[in-house]
């Protein structure tokens, strides 16, 4: 089951590169349904993961200048509160209760990522005049991120193209960079938390981070749509599993 999780660690870290966002979702459930760790014990094990991961991206995405360093100040310090508050308050949750929400969350990801593959590039990255909604869209995501352990790119990079008129290719990098800081805070919300296996951790995120250079480096040349609709539909199947494993808590 170990070889099967790095192989998932390769693939998050992939999906980070090539989306800005999205792999990080799977990493929690891979700690608990493949590595067998307890839901909020894995929730802690994502931070270092996720973060470590994405900041090597973000680093990438910046040498090839598609970080806009305003942008992920503006949104990753208001999600950054959201994470901390977020973290804070799962202590009110049980485990099962925040891998129903995981589960939700998840199926919402596929959904959109399967409509943002059903239409053009250049219909989706049209931008809108900044407002308010960037900073609800910031708080939101880094609530999540606290409470159940995702980086949240699949709301970032909507959010700052729509509303912080980023280019699509720049904001894929700026929300590495907002998902590491996201997971800085939610890391630090938990700070009770003890037992971390750091062999894990360590191992798990060396196989992303060789995920992400791979998949920072082919951003350009790959089309994302097929490769959209595929990622959509296995987070489809991961969700059903979670919500199927956990519904009896509903």
């Amino acid at each position: 089951m170990v070889a099967v999780a790095l192989a998932l660690a390769l693939i998050i870290g992939l999906t980070l590169g090539l989306f800005g966002g999205g792999g990080s979702i799977l990493t929690v459930p891979v700690f608990v349904y493949v590595l067998g760790f307890d839901p909020k014990l894995a929730i802690v094990m994502s931070y270092p993961v996720v973060g470590a991961t994405s900041l090597v991206g973000a680093i990438g995405h910046w040498r090839a200048g598609n970080v806009r360093l305003s942008s992920a100040v503006i949104f990753g310090l208001v999600a950054m509160a959201g994470s901390f508050a977020g973290a804070r308050a799962s202590g009110l949750l049980d485990g099962r209760a925040q891998l129903l929400i995981l589960g939700v969350v998840m199926a919402a990801a596929a959904v959109m990522m399967l409509r943002s593959a059903a239409r053009d590039t250049a219909a989706v990255v049209e931008p809108r005049a900044p407002s308010s909604a960037l900073y609800v869209v910031a708080l939101s995501v880094g609530a999540l991120t606290g409470v159940i352990g995702i980086g949240g790119g699949f709301l970032i990079v909507p959010a700052l193209v729509w509303f912080g008129q980023v280019p699509i290719r720049e904001a894929v990098g700026t929300s590495l960079l907002v998902i590491a800081m996201n997971c800085v805070s939610g890391y630090l919300g938990h700070r009770d938390a003890t037992g971390i296996p750091w062999y894990y951790v360590v191992t798990f995120s060396a196989f992303a981070i060789v995920g992400i250079l791979v998949g920072t480096g082919f951003a350009r040349f790959v089309p994302q749509r097929t490769l959209k609709k595929g990622f959509a539909m296995l987070l489809l199947v991961i969700a059903a599993l979670v919500l199927w494993q956990n519904h009896a808590k509903l």
